[in-house]
């Protein structure tokens, strides 16, 4: 992306919202080329208007949010954010958006779009930049693929992220592996290609830090449970983690890990600020299993805008883990990685499809 304003389309059934999100945009700098009262609408003016970014309401009249995210990256794959209710069922929308193909999502407190909205707009405009300079090309090329093999054999398309690696293949985890899983923008589907891959007979336990609110990171931790051979839960105050077993931070919240003692991890939720403009915190998490996991250590930063998790890699690396991070190539947003490496804390930048084997020590 060029130093110019991201070019903007809005897509929300109200008038209203429309006018709201678009107002916030242009006052943050972000150009807004034309508005959209639905799906069908919206696929139609973004093939006029060739913007940077779409914003996409989930409930709509006439094609809804999910269907339009599908149809836009089969013809003309553009980064999408989603606007999603603050809800279990938004959150069960939002992740179908995603599958779908939609870059990230922004969730409206409460379920309500107006007063929630207004009093993030500063979070709002920087996510929509983010997401602006997202690469869909992969997802626009996986939906014409799957699509048209559906055609081809009157099936159903897969799920986007099933993952075809397995986790079947052999390993060679160090014994009492703990794994620091740390992402934001582009995460969930990263952190989902991942755990997939890793072999569920792995000598691992772990935590994945996925900025995401509260009333979604229960629902995505089920989502990477039945993607994997681990077991994934969200996280819990005094949870203890063994053998096979992975916690998903809980939204809006920071987890310590405060022991690690005969292969097995304690946990700690804190509802609390720690100065990280974040919550939940790759750097909390990975400072505490700096200081007290004594056994090998593996810590990942994944796809995401921000710095998050820079400190805490550096933390890892002095406690002598190996640290890995994404590759530019495959990253959705090359922001936590970037800041990542840039402290000289990563062992391996490696793609996407290659971060599993990188865990279990298959691949350098």
């Amino acid at each position: 992306m060029s130093a110019r304003a991201p070019r903007t389309v809005v897509v929300d059934d109200s008038r209203f919202m429309r006018g709201l999100i678009a107002d916030i945009l242009e006052s943050g700098g972000v150009e807004v080329v034309a508005e959209a009262a639905n799906g069908r609408e919206a696929l139609s003016v973004v093939a006029d208007t060739d913007p940077d970014v779409v914003t996409m309401d989930v409930e709509m009249p006439e094609m809804n949010g999910i269907e339009a995210v599908e149809r836009l990256m089969a013809e003309n794959p553009t980064p999408t954010l989603m606007l999603s209710a603050y809800t279990a069922e938004g959150a069960e929308e939002t992740f179908a958006a995603l599958d779908a193909g939609a870059v990230d999502f922004f969730a409206k407190p409460g379920g309500e779009v107006s007063m929630g909205v207004s009093r993030l707009e500063e979070q709002l405009v920087e996510t929509v930049r983010s997401v602006a300079g997202a690469d869909v090309s992969r997802a626009g090329q996986r939906q014409r693929s799957e699509a048209a093999t559906a055609a081809a054999a009157g099936a159903t398309p897969a799920s986007p992220n099933a993952s075809s690696a397995g986790g079947s293949a052999g390993t060679t985890v160090e014994p009492n592996t703990t794994l620091i899983i740390g992402s934001s923008t582009g995460g969930p589907d990263a952190v989902e290609r991942v755990v997939s891959a890793l072999p569920g007979e792995a000598d691992l336990r772990g935590v994945v830090v996925q900025h995401m609110p509260e009333a979604f990171t229960g629902r995505f931790a089920n989502r990477l449970d039945d993607a994997c051979e681990l077991s994934v839960r969200e996280a819990e105050d005094g949870m203890r983690l063994g053998r096979g077993e992975l916690a998903v931070a809980k939204g809006g919240h920071h987890l310590e890990i405060t022991n690690a003692r005969n292969g097995r991890l304690r946990l700690s939720v804190i509802d609390e600020e720690r100065g990280e403009g974040v919550r939940p915190s790759v750097n909390v998490t990975m400072r505490s299993a700096a200081e007290v996991v004594d056994d090998p250590l593996v810590g990942v930063i994944l796809t995401g805008m921000g710095g998050d998790g820079s400190d805490g890699v550096q933390e890892l690396s002095r406690a002598g883990a190996r640290v890995l991070a994404q590759d530019e190539d495959s990253c959705v947003v090359y922001g936590m990685p970037k800041r990542a490496a840039a402290t000289g804390a990563v062992d391996s930048m490696l793609p996407l499809d290659d971060i599993a084997a990188g865990i279990t020590g298959e691949r350098a």
